[in-house]
């Protein structure tokens, strides 16, 4: 594999940069290498500028978030927030998460409140990353994970009905466990669930069954951001770079995936959108260049490489 190929060229990195404020602090981080105070001042822009401060002004009130089922809209919009970087000790992150923990429940689970979970995994994976993320590591949600886990090592929310994992659920609560554990949570059991899942995963090359070897679903193969509750190789992939996990062979064909996304022009572009909303728009041009997922694509080239050199 050709890997200096895809190394970001200057051009790649000013188009990156000429940005909203969550894609350019990403890039001082994971692309240029840029002082920590740096990237500090830019990503506290996420907060009071472009795509971050829109999704926070459109919160109601009471803490959820417009435009459909109220739970999910809410889970959905919290996930971006988390992706876009708003920094947890920021005034506005304190002031939104204060908005949800004081004003949503479940009714139908007894007023349960709505950083406390609800009943399937691929949710309360979810809500766990944003709990731990912005608020604080819960102890009880990840302990209920924990007993969901298959024989296989991942999850389901279709379980105990199915007993195979679905890679679905299992990114979801993989990344909840990770931002438990980065939250101070860190502990044998925890880990040793996590390092279970992530070996679902490369067990599959990432998006192969074990059985057969068949691609399970073609569309994984397609990139897409927000990714709401939808996995993709891109996806995957940067949970493994996130996670700090050691590329090894089964990652190669996953890899050669992205390279193969790749445009002429050295962009990647937005594959798809997923049908669930937000309210708010970034990227909405299937087909055309797409500043996440080139960004999560040259991250997730740079970490390859780098195990490889």
């Amino acid at each position: 594999m050709r890997h200096q190929d895809y190394a970001p060229r200057p051009a790649h990195i000013r188009w990156l940069l000429d940005s909203d404020p969550a894609i350019r602090w990403q890039v001082m981080r994971d692309l240029t290498n840029e002082p920590p105070k740096a990237i500090a001042v830019e990503r506290s822009r996420v907060a009071t500028e472009g795509w971050g401060a829109q999704l926070l002004a459109r919160q109601s009130p009471t803490g959820d978030w417009p435009g459909g089922q109220w739970d999910l809209v809410t889970l959905w919009s919290l996930v971006v927030l988390k992706d876009l970087g708003l920094a947890p000790a920021s005034k506005e992150a304190r002031r939104m998460i204060d908005r949800v923990e004081k004003g949503l429940v479940f009714k139908p689970l007894n007023n349960r409140p709505y950083l406390h979970g609800e009943t399937e995994p691929c949710i309360n994976g979810r809500i766990l990353g944003i709990g731990a993320y912005l608020k604080e590591p819960n102890d009880a949600l990840a302990h209920q994970l924990l007993g969901e886990q298959l024989e296989d090592g991942g999850w389901n929310c279709e379980a105990p009905k199915s007993r195979r994992s679905s890679f679905h659920t299992t990114i979801c609560v993989l990344e909840g466990l990770l931002e438990y554990e980065r939250a101070g949570r860190k502990s044998t059991a925890v880990t040793e669930a996590r390092k279970r899942a992530e070996n679902y995963l490369l067990e599959r090359r990432l998006f192969r069954s074990l059985r057969t070897g068949e691609i399970i679903d073609k569309r994984w193969l397609r990139f897409s951001y927000p990714t709401h509750w939808h996995y993709d190789i891109l996806r995957g992939l940067d949970y493994l770079r996130d996670a700090e996990i050691k590329p090894d062979s089964r990652v190669n064909e996953a890899m050669e995936v992205v390279m193969e996304r790749r445009h002429q022009n050295g962009r990647w572009p937005l594959n798809l959108l997923h049908p669930e909303k937000i309210p708010l728009e970034m990227e909405t041009e299937v087909g055309r260049a797409s500043r996440w997922n080139t960004l999560r694509a040259l991250r997730v080239l740079r970490w390859y490489n780098s195990a490889s050199s």
